[in-house]
C-alpha cells in the first residue's frame, strides 16, 4: 500500500471523509486464516461509505504462513502501518518450550509495545475519527484500549467470537487475562460487536449494565472474489470425476470439529454397500491436523475415504468449493453461540451443505434461514449417515441456498451495517 509522505501531518482521503483506526493481527499476507477477509473487506469498502480506513497491524515475521495473493487487492492508498510483534512459540522458544507468561493472553503479545507507540503516532499524523479493533488475537484489544485511553475517541470492539469461556482457554492465567481484558473492552468500548446473536445473547447476559453496547455484525462472502473464481470455474471438471466428493475447506480443531463419528457413519455406510472409495470421497482443504485426521480415519478403518490436502490460495479454495459436489461444515455443540466464517462462503459457492453441528445453535440457524434442513448432531452417528445417504443418493441435489439468502450474507453489506454503526458515533459531516 502506498504510504503519505513521512512528515505529512493532513488527514487522509478527500477531505469530505472521516477516517477510522483499524487494528487487526489478521491481515494480508498472512495466510491461513478465514480472519483475513473481516478486516480486508471492511477496508476495502468503508471509502464507498464516507469512511477512509487505515490499518495498524503486526510485522509479517509474526505470521507462521504468508501468501501474496490477497495483497494485491489492498486498496493502493491504504495506510498499513506494521508494527514489530514476535511469536512466543517460534521466536521464543528453546528446544520447542517457551515461558507461557511469554503468551498471555496470547503469543503475540510482544506485538502491543510497538503497536501502541505506532498507534500514537498515526493518531497524531492523521487525526482518525475512531478506533476498530478486532478478536481473535486479544492483544488487539489490549492496543486499542491504550489507544483509547490516550486519545478519547470513541471505540468499537469487534470481539466476533466469546473469549473466556467454560473450559477455554484451558490455562487458568490465560483464562483470568482474557475475562479481565473482555470486562475491559466491553466497558471502555462505545460498542461492541459479535458475529453471532448467540455470542451478543451471552454478553448482554453477562455484562446486563453494558448490554445495549452489544450488537450484532456477521461475516460474510466477498463476491467479487467469487466472480473471478467463477471466471476459472466455468470449464472446470469435478473435483473427482466419476466420485462424489464432499469438502471441508479449512481448520478441523481436535475437540470443537472432531470427525470422529463422521468416520463412524462413513465406516457403517460402506458395511452397508451404501459407500465405497471408488464412489465417495471426503476431501480435508488445509485442515491443519492431517496426521490427527489420518489416525482417526484409520482407526474406523476408512482411511481409503480421506483425502487431506494442503492449503492453496483464496481464489482457488473458492474454486474448489464450487466443484465439489458437496460441502462439510463441523461443529461442536460447544460452539453453539459461534458460525464458521466458512459456511458464508459455502452458501455462495450454491452446494449443497452437510452441517456436523447441534441443531439449537447459530450455525444450524443460519442454514434454516437460507432455507437448508441439512443438519445432524457432530456427535451422532447414526444422524450423520442419514444425512450422508441422503447426499450419496442424489436426495439433497435441492438443498441450495436461495438468491435472496446468499445477497444477504455479502462482505459490501456488512460493510455497510459496520459503516451506518461508525456514522451512529460520529455523526455529520467531517470537520472543515
Amino acid at each position: 500500500a502506498q504510504q503519505p509522505p513521512p512528515d505529512s501531518d493532513l488527514p487522509l482521503g478527500n477531505g469530505a471523509m472521516k477516517l477510522a483506526l483499524l487494528i487487526a493481527f489478521h491481515f494480508p499476507p498472512l495466510a491461513g486464516s478465514s480472519g483475513v477477509q473481516r478486516t480486508l473487506r471492511f477496508a476495502q469498502h468503508l471509502p464507498s461509505l464516507g469512511w477512509q480506513p487505515m490499518v495498524l497491524t503486526a510485522s509479517p515475521r509474526a505470521y507462521e504462513r504468508c501468501s501474496p495473493d490477497l495483497a494485491a487487492e489492498l486498496p493502493a492508498d491504504l495506510v498499513v502501518e506494521r508494527a514489530f510483534a514476535l511469536d512466543s512459540a517460534r521466536h521464543l522458544a528453546f528446544r520447542g518450550r517457551y515461558v507461557m507468561a511469554s503468551a498471555r493472553p496470547d503469543r503475540w503479545i510482544s506485538w502491543r509495545f510497538d503497536a501502541v507507540r505506532r498507534g500514537l503516532r498515526m493518531i497524531h499524523r492523521y487525526k482518525p475519527d475512531l478506533i476498530w479493533s478486532t478478536y481473535p488475537i486479544a492483544t488487539a484489544h489490549v492496543i486499542a484500549a491504550a489507544l483509547q485511553k490516550r486519545s478519547g475517541l470513541p471505540w468499537v470492539a469487534d470481539f466476533r467470537d466469546p473469549m473466556a469461556q467454560d473450559g477455554y482457554p484451558v490455562d487458568r492465567l490465560t483464562w483470568a487475562d482474557y475475562e479481565r481484558i473482555e470486562r475491559q473492552t466491553l466497558t471502555q468500548a462505545r460498542v461492541s460487536t459479535f458475529t453471532t446473536p448467540g455470542a451478543a445473547a451471552m454478553y448482554r447476559q453477562r455484562y446486563p449494565q453494558l448490554a445495549s453496547r452489544v450488537e450484532v455484525l456477521e461475516n460474510g462472502y466477498d463476491e467479487s472474489s467469487f466472480a473471478a473464481a467463477e471466471n476459472d470455474w466455468i470449464d472446470a471438471q469435478p473435483l473427482n470425476p466419476g466420485k462424489l466428493t464432499l469438502l471441508h475447506s479449512g481448520i478441523v480443531y481436535p475437540s470443537e470439529r472432531d470427525p470422529s463419528h463422521l468416520f463412524q457413519a462413513v465406516r457403517l455406510l460402506a458395511d452397508a454397500g451404501l459407500v465405497s472409495p471408488d464412489r465417495f470421497r471426503l476431501r480435508f482443504r488445509a485442515a491443519v491436523h492431517d496426521d490427527l485426521l489420518k489416525q482417526i480415519a484409520q482407526r474406523h478403518g476408512v482411511a481409503e475415504f480421506l483425502e487431506c490436502c494442503p492449503p492453496i490460495g483464496y481464489r482457488a479454495a473458492l474454486k474448489e468449493m464450487m466443484q465439489a459436489d458437496g460441502l462439510l461444515v463441523l461443529q461442536a455443540s460447544n460452539c453453539n453461540e459461534q458460525i464458521p466464517a466458512k459456511l458464508y462462503e459455502y452458501l455462495r459457492a450454491r452446494r449443497p451443505v452437510l452441517a456436523l453441528t447441534d441443531p439449537v445453535g447459530d450455525t444450524a440457524g443460519v442454514l434454516r434461514q437460507a432455507g437448508l434442513e441439512t443438519v445432524a448432531p457432530l456427535d451422532d452417528a447414526r444422524l450423520i449417515g442419514r444425512l450422508l445417504q441422503a447426499f450419496v443418493e442424489g436426495r439433497l441435489s435441492d438443498q441450495i441456498a436461495g438468491p435472496a439468502a446468499v445477497a444477504a450474507a455479502s462482505r459490501r453489506g456488512r460493510s455497510g451495517e459496520l459503516g451506518a454503526l461508525f456514522d451512529r458515533l460520529v455523526p455529520g459531516p467531517v470537520p472543515a
